[in-house]
């Protein structure tokens, strides 16, 4: 890990102290996250469909993740920010993934980014990292793969799947990944993950053997609606609450009793008085 902010993780690491990574995706997301004290925050590319209502990961544009991703720059200055690459911008040769890596630290102010896979994304890594730029790697359930909602389950859990997984974990650290995202495994073959590869090993949905833990924000805090994957613990219930807040001031507004005297601005009756009779004399 190269910088300052990724020598922080690098330290929680070293003293196996547990690493908390959070999603943030705008000023009020990282703010909140900051407060609360988190490690580490990815700008996902879940934010397609958190915050821009798409249907799955992979319609999110560049351009798009790059405004979410510079707004939690701003706001969380001294916090290691990883931008995740979206669908589309690394997978067709290794000088458009180090293109693409290099505007999310340029214009965005990243630490990191994050791509999906081992494989043929091996050379993608390593040709990012030659470059100067940190990479966490993500085996497991890879999203932008999936094309249907059935498609969110976990991996891992025949031994050729296993094997595989632990096989790409060990491919991208050896390719020099700085970290790594284990997502809907079992905590038993995470276990083995973390046990091969000498870098951080973050989990969502993949057991208490790692090296930390990351979640969805909107998730963390009750954002979002309907069936939960079996890993999200809901911390808060923001969507309930937040709409009970607005059906209120509704009624209220609709009852008259928005705004009161003490939520409007004075006029002295002197001025007022000069103002009407101006207007009567045009």
């Amino acid at each position: 890990m190269s910088n300052d902010r990724l020598a922080q993780l690098a330290a929680l690491h070293t003293r196996r102290e547990p690493i908390v990574m959070l999603t943030a995706y705008d000023f009020p997301s990282a703010r909140i996250a900051v407060a609360g004290g988190v490690d580490v925050i990815l700008v996902g590319d879940s934010a397609a469909m958190t915050v821009l209502g798409y249907q799955s990961t992979r319609e999110i544009s560049t351009d798009e993740l790059l405004m979410l991703t510079r707004a939690v720059r701003r706001t969380a200055p001294d916090t290691p920010v990883i931008g995740d690459l979206p669908f589309g911008s690394y997978e067709a040769s290794d000088s458009v993934a180090v293109a693409s890596a290099s505007r999310f630290v340029q214009e965005a102010g990243c630490d990191a980014v994050k791509l999906e896979g081992a494989g043929e994304m091996i050379s993608r890594v390593r040709a990012i990292i030659a470059a100067g730029i940190p990479v966490f790697g993500h085996v497991g359930l890879l999203p932008q793969s999936v094309r249907t909602r059935e498609g969110y389950k976990a991996r891992g859990r025949d031994p050729e799947q296993a094997l595989a997984i632990v096989a790409d974990a060990d491919a991208l650290a050896n390719a020099g990944c700085s970290a790594m995202i284990v997502e809907a495994v079992p905590s038993p073959v995470t276990a083995l993950i973390t046990a091969r590869i000498g870098i951080p090993v973050i989990g969502i949905g993949a057991g208490v053997e790692t090296g930390g833990q990351v979640l969805v924000y909107h998730d963390l805090l009750g954002f979002s609606e309907g069936r939960m994957p079996r890993f999200v613990r809901t911390y808060a219930s923001a969507f309930g609450d937040l709409s009970a807040a607005v059906r209120i001031w509704a009624e209220d507004v609709r009852g008259g009793r928005y705004p009161s005297v003490a939520e409007t601005y004075p006029i002295t009756d002197e001025a007022l008085a000069e103002v009407r009779r101006r207007l009567s004399a045009q």
